[in-house]
C-alpha cells in the first residue's frame, strides 16, 4: 500500500493533488503512536471480532495480535509512501521521456524504469519502516495485551519485547537482579535487531544506488 501510494503520487497525481495528499500522508506519520493504540481497540479490534466471532464461529481475545498487526501495518504505510516518492521523484525525467519515445506504457515506465531506478529509496524505506515497527510500544502495548505467551494464533493476546520493558521497568527492579537483567538483555536483543536492518539497508543501498549526471 506504501509503494501503491508512493507510485500514484510521483507519477500518476496531478501538482495540485499531489501538494494535497503529500502534506496528509506526513501528517498521519506524525501522529503519536498511543492514538493509533487507542484507534485498534476502539475500531480494529471490534471489526476483527464481528468478522471472525460472527462468520467463523472463532474465539477472539479483546487484545489480540492480529488487531496490534494491523495497526502497525497502518503506522508504517505513510513513511514507505513518503520515502519512496522522494525516491521515485528523483529519477531524471530523461529516463522517463526515453522509455515513452520508445513506446512505453505509463505503467511499463513505472514497473520497468521509475522502480527500479529507486529501488535503493524503496528497499530504505521498507527497512526504515520495519526498523519502527519493531520499536513500536504503545501501539502494540495497547492492541495486543501484555500476557506473556508463545502462540502462532493471532487472535490471542500476546506480549511483545517493548511491551515487556515497560511492564517490568513500572515495578521494582534492582541493579543485578533478575528483572534488571531481562531488561537489558531485551533491549539489546531490539537494538541487534534494528541495527542488522540498517547495516542490511546500508549495503542495499550501495549495491543498487544509481547515480545520474
Amino acid at each position: 500500500l506504501g509503494l501503491g501510494s508512493a507510485i500514484f503520487l510521483s507519477e500518476y497525481a496531478s501538482t495540485k493533488a499531489r501538494s494535497v495528499l503529500k502534506p496528509i500522508l506526513e501528517i498521519l506519520a506524525g501522529i503519536p503512536s498511543i492514538v493509533y493504540g487507542y484507534f485498534a481497540i476502539s475500531f480494529i479490534t471490534p471489526l476483527i471480532k464481528t468478522i471472525f466471532e460472527t462468520w467463523f464461529g472463532l474465539q477472539v481475545s479483546f487484545f489480540n495480535a492480529l488487531s496490534a498487526s494491523i495497526v502497525l501495518g497502518i503506522m508504517i504505510i505513510p513513511t514507505v509512501a513518503s520515502i519512496s516518492e522522494d525516491a521515485m521523484r528523483s529519477v531524471p525525467m530523461s529516463l522517463r521521456e526515453a522509455a515513452y519515445s520508445l513506446g512505453s506504457t505509463r505503467f511499463e515506465v513505472v514497473t520497468k524504469v521509475v522502480v527500479p531506478a529507486a529501488l535503493s529509496g524503496i528497499i530504505a524505506a521498507f527497512i526504515l519502516a520495519i526498523s519502527r515497527a519493531v520499536g513500536e510500544t504503545m501501539a502494540v502495548t495497547i492492541a495486543a495485551g501484555a500476557t506473556p505467551r508463545v502462540t502462532f494464533n493471532p487472535l490471542d493476546s500476546i506480549q511483545t519485547m517493548t511491551a515487556f520493558i515497560v511492564q517490568v521497568s513500572f515495578g521494582d527492579a534492582p541493579a543485578g537482579s533478575l528483572n534488571g537483567q531481562s531488561i537489558f538483555a531485551v533491549g539489546a536483543t531490539l537494538f541487534s535487531m534494528t541495527f542488522i536492518m540498517n547495516v542490511v539497508s546500508d549495503i542495499v543501498m550501495r549495491r543498487f544506488r544509481e547515480v545520474y549526471e
